[in-house]
């Protein structure tokens, strides 16, 4: 799943190629996509220009006039492509925007399992899922104490505890592994067990991660490509994901891939340690 580096990616590349579009006509080849009523979204949208696009952490808000926007979710691995001009249809694209200028917007979709809603602009904190979502790192709302005391009131596993987007809005599974490897934490440590200090430096981890993570684009591990096509590049500097079998590159150990709760994670037996 595209975690909140990489859509942020994605909204910076996607803005500049439409905002100020009039979108003209919306073609949608897969109803399930949209939340609302198919016919209600096309009616509603066509005629509106794009204002801009913001984002809340997994979620991308295209603002549009008429005081709309469309809250869009990518799920598991939704994308969207700029055309110039008008192609065939390809297998996995399920909704196309045309502007009046006659180039062209498509979200494509393997699993089918992306979203988007309409809804009155400034209604997301209550009509959308960004109503259940925590704080972004490195806003102002993350604070140090903030953090310290969701955790410290957490007796699950930590990475558990990352993954929840009521506290830490906009880590995955990517990002998660990374941060818990450079703090020197287990991930089946009990989140309230962990000593302040580490839990200081986790939370300094997490925001210089993500910060980093989005100057390199994003991280492109299966599919992931921004909007004008092209990859991550955060890739290179992974210390864990993806390197189960490979030497920590601090202590030479062989990483470790466990199950935390039906997720993959790796770390490093050695230098991570477990607080329980």
């Amino acid at each position: 799943m595209p975690e909140m580096p990489e859509v942020e990616t994605v909204r910076r590349t996607l803005e500049p190629l439409i905002k100020g579009k009039i979108i003209s006509n919306v073609t949608i080849w897969y109803d399930k996509i949209i939340v609302n009523d198919a016919d209600f979204f096309q009616r509603k949208v066509v005629g509106q220009k794009i204002l801009a696009i913001d984002r809340y952490g997994k979620y991308l808000l295209i603002r549009l006039t008429n005081n709309l926007t469309i809250v869009s979710h990518l799920r598991m691995e939704g994308k969207y492509h700029f055309l110039d001009s008008d192609a065939p249809k390809q297998k996995h694209e399920h909704v196309q925007f045309t502007f009046s200028d006659n180039t062209y917007l498509r979200y494509d979709d393997v699993r089918k399992f992306g979203r988007m809603q309409l809804i009155e602009t400034g209604t997301e904190r209550r009509n959308t899922g960004i109503k259940n979502l925590g704080f972004e790192p490195n806003s102002e709302d993350f604070t140090l104490d903030f953090f310290l005391n969701k955790v410290k009131a957490r007796k699950r596993a930590i990475k558990n505890v990352l993954l929840d987007q009521s506290i830490v809005c906009g880590l995955g599974n990517i990002y998660t592994d990374e941060v818990l490897w450079q703090s020197k934490i287990h991930p089946l440590s009990i989140a309230n067990k962990i000593a302040q200090d580490s839990l200081v430096e986790l939370f300094y981890d997490i925001n210089n991660t993500i910060k980093i993570a989005i100057q390199y684009h994003g991280t492109t591990f299966h599919s992931f490509l921004d909007a004008d096509g092209h990859t991550g590049k955060y890739q290179s500097m992974l210390k864990v994901y993806g390197k189960s079998g490979e030497p920590c590159s601090r202590c030479n150990t062989t990483l470790e891939k466990i199950k935390v709760n039906g997720r993959g994670t790796t770390f490093c037996p050695l230098c991570q340690v477990v607080y329980k």
